[in-house]
């Protein structure tokens, strides 16, 4: 059986890009440091109006980095990044690389009851945070017992122009009375408050450390079924290979303009967005936050070729009636996952633009992609062929049997991008993997199938999970922040239809008796906004009398999903018949 058979999506591979990558055996940094040195004068990264040189985006590294080391940071030592998208993201990132700390991207959207975690468990003493969300920190530092030690702090202000004056035309209402207000440092006991440009000005050049490729680069939190997020451990090389992958496979290279607008605490936008682009030389269009005008006008302005996102904000960039005010023909990639993209859209986009949505799959612990189309041929609703250096099979979850073409099952993934494990949880890391036919996969918790072609597709989730654009919400977790209301004796997070999110969250919620008829939902609801990121809070709640059980008392779940499912299936069909 020749190499062909055995690998049938070979023969649909993009021309031109290898099937393997040799990856460097060197810190991330080298790479960013190489970006400084050949091109200093560069315009590397442009943020709201104002440009940044690659030569100054490494020079303020390096110093930062220098700081950090006189504040007390040790090689392998965790540091938190707690902002949006923003330059310092990108300089705080590599700073700390250069320091020889590990990078730890939370949530800015999180808040100070779920960042408790993030600090107890990654063991982290330093944190870097803009000032707008400093506070929740500082609240979630105060609660835990061993709390962070520095907070290093800034103004997002400080990274616009100088001379900068809000454009009402192209800047939402929400950034305007966001982005250039200054907030004062939080005060808490033990917690010493740095300035980002104090540090900076200090002018201290770091001490040499040596990491290499399989030194730990970042943990990358990652909810699962059992609710408290878990650190993916990755390396310099597992981070760097699927960044190296992206030039061959998108077409990118010097010359070329990335729109990262898409989270960078999030994989997709920090290994597809940032790494890539410094990797390659592409110049970074950063925004803060989704905006479909300002996007659309970085878009045409800066000539942007590749925009890394989620279906969401194509069909709200489409869904305007302002498009022909800019120029997008410059686009040659736009693709992403996490979502399905509805072919009325991916129709307009093609028509309209000449472009094809291109759909991808990864996950955190594969560091953004282990299957993506091509540029040249992709399937709707698919999520591609295995990426460069991946392997992939589909196995029944019971059995563990490789399962032929067509078959659903659950999909494993193998590769150079896989993560090293879960941060301090061996048996979670255990569990995660198998081996097949002598290769060690990782178990994505997904279930899909792969088509005669070797073409993977999405069938459904092991795991118990909602898909709200594109976000990752785990019911376990929004249940244990719900049960922390002193009204809620228990609850069943459910995901309920969504017409711009697709999915969005629901709580069936019994109150204690003392509470009935005293709390009602939409104060409930309130509450959990307060106390969760914006994507995960119960949009829906629903008060019952009591939850689905077995006869042992576990709470039936899939049967209240099931039920829900219904209940949005008739909505649809009476909502189309009206």
């Amino acid at each position: 059986m020749n190499q062909i058979e055995q690998q049938p999506h070979w023969r649909f591979w993009p021309e031109g890009v290898p099937r393997q990558i040799s990856i460097p055996d060197e810190s991330l940094w080298q790479g960013f440091a190489a970006r400084a040195q050949g091109a200093p004068q560069q315009v590397g990264l442009h943020f709201l109006g104002r440009d940044y040189r690659w030569e100054q985006l490494h020079r303020e590294a390096e110093q930062l980095a220098g700081a950090l080391q006189q504040l007390g940071l040790q090689a392998g030592d965790r540091v938190l990044l707690f902002m949006q998208n923003c330059p310092q993201y990108i300089i705080g990132f590599h700073a700390v690389l250069r320091a020889g700390g590990v990078v730890v991207p939370v949530n800015p959207m999180n808040k100070a009851d779920e960042l408790e975690h993030y600090i107890t468990d990654s063991q982290a003493r330093i944190a870097l945070a803009s000032s707008d969300i400093a506070a929740e920190l500082a609240q979630a530092s105060a609660a835990v017992p061993a709390g962070l030690e520095q907070l290093v702090l800034f103004d997002l202000v400080e990274a616009l122009p100088p001379d900068f004056e809000p454009d009402a035309a192209s800047w939402p209402a929400l950034w305007q009375n966001w982005l250039p207000v200054r907030h004062p440092a939080p005060e808490v006991p033990g917690l010493a408050v740095q300035r980002w440009q104090d540090l900076v000005a200090r002018q201290i050049m770091p001490t040499e450390v040596s990491r290499r490729g399989a030194d730990l680069a970042m943990l990358g939190y990652t909810s699962g079924t059992t609710g408290a997020p878990k650190g993916c451990m990755h390396s310099h090389a597992s981070l760097l290979h699927n960044a190296l992958g992206a030039a061959p496979w998108l077409g990118m290279g010097p010359g070329d303009v990335t729109l990262i607008v898409v989270p960078m605490f999030h994989v997709t936008g920090l290994v597809m967005g940032m790494l890539a682009s410094i990797r390659h030389g592409c110049k970074m269009v950063l925004l803060p936050r989704w905006d479909r005008k300002r996007a659309a006008r970085d878009i045409s302005d800066h000539k942007v070729t590749h925009w890394p996102n989620i279906p969401t904000m194509v069909i709200d960039l489409l869904g305007g009636d302002d498009l022909d005010q800019y120029d997008l023909s410059s686009l040659r990639y736009i693709g992403g996952g996490g979502a399905q993209m509805p072919d009325a859209v991916a129709d307009r986009l093609s028509a309209v633009f000449g472009v094809q949505y291109v759909e991808g799959y990864g996950l955190t612990e594969t560091a953004a992609p282990t299957h993506k189309n091509t540029l040249s041929a992709p399937r709707r609703h698919c999520l591609g062929i295995p990426y460069v250096g991946t392997r992939a099979c589909v196995i029944d979850p019971e059995t563990r049997r490789r399962l032929p073409p067509g078959e659903v099952g659950e999909i494993l993934v193998a590769g150079p991008q896989l993560f090293q494990g879960y941060w301090r949880q061996p048996q979670a890391t255990a569990d995660a993997f198998i081996e097949i036919d002598g290769q060690r996969y990782f178990r994505t918790g997904d279930l899909g199938r792969v088509d005669e072609d070797g073409y993977y597709y999405m069938a459904d989730r092991l795991k118990r999970m909602i898909n709200a654009s594109g976000f990752k919400v785990w019911p376990a977790e929004v249940e244990a922040l719900l049960h922390r209301h002193p009204a809620i004796k228990e609850s069943c997070v459910i995901a309920t239809r969504d017409p711009y999110r697709g999915e969005t969250v629901k709580a069936l919620v019994v109150l204690r008796d003392s509470h009935r008829g005293q709390v009602g939902a939409d104060e409930l609801i309130a509450w959990a906004r307060e106390h969760m990121a914006a994507y995960k809070y119960p949009r829906v709640i629903e008060l019952v009398a009591e939850l689905p059980r077995t006869a042992t008392g576990k709470v039936l779940w899939r049967r209240a999903q099931a039920e829900q499912d219904v209940r949005d299936g008739a909505a649809t069909v009476a909502a189309r018949q009206g």
